[in-house]
């Protein structure tokens, strides 16, 4: 049950660096959240209700539905459509992320810790390279703020990886680093794009105040 959600999950990680439209970032990143959730309800039945409660909260209201209706009313808001290139193609995008995905496993491969379960170590560091890739590559902020969000969905993936027992500190950590992230993400493009028009990371540099 577990290997298909996990299979889709890799699938939309290798998908992200090679879009370019933030409308299908915005629903990777629902997607992303609707998979942890089932994962989190497979993986993690046998825990505390509280915190599996919790849990299914924050990966399915939180990362599955208000996130990304954050994201799309920032789209709707600013009226960005497309990613900027920053001199990569896709061709080049889609190698860098399949290079991850085999230094990831490669990596998880030579671990072989019989405490960790092996499979969710693997996706998660992919995850977290995917995400330095997508701020990497790309420019705009916007994409930046997306890129941020795989990395802390990498986290969570991270936290099952470990065991089962994830304490509630973690999962408020985790709620609080992206709900600031994506208010900050809105309050940016509603506040300063409408005066700067151009949202790439380097035309903060021209910022005065």
């Amino acid at each position: 049950m577990i290997l298909p959600l996990v299979i889709l999950y890799v699938v939309t990680l290798v998908y992200l660096p090679i879009t370019e439209r933030f409308r299908n970032f915005a629903s990777l990143i629902g997607l992303q959240g609707w998979l942890l959730f089932a994962v989190a309800l497979v993986r993690l039945h046998a825990i505390n209700p509280a915190e599996l409660a919790f849990i299914a909260v924050e990966t399915l209201l939180f990362k599955g539905i208000l996130v990304p209706w954050m994201l799309f009313a920032v789209i709707r808001r600013t009226k960005i459509n497309r990613v900027r290139r920053s001199g990569s193609s896709q061709s080049g995008a889609l190698l860098l992320s399949l290079t991850a995905l085999v230094v990831s496993a490669s990596i998880t491969y030579y671990i072989a810790d019989s405490a960790v379960d092996l499979i969710f170590f693997g996706v998660a560091l992919y995850s977290l390279l995917s995400g330095l890739i997508l701020i990497t590559l790309r420019q705009r902020i916007f994409s930046h703020m997306v890129g941020f969000l795989v990395i802390e969905n990498g986290v969570f993936l991270f936290s099952t990886a470990i065991g089962v027992e994830m304490p509630l500190v973690i999962n408020f950590a985790i709620l609080l680093d992206i709900l600031i992230s994506v208010l900050m993400l809105g309050i940016f493009f509603t506040k300063i794009d409408g005066k700067l028009h151009a949202d790439d990371a380097d035309s903060l540099t021209n910022v005065k105040d």
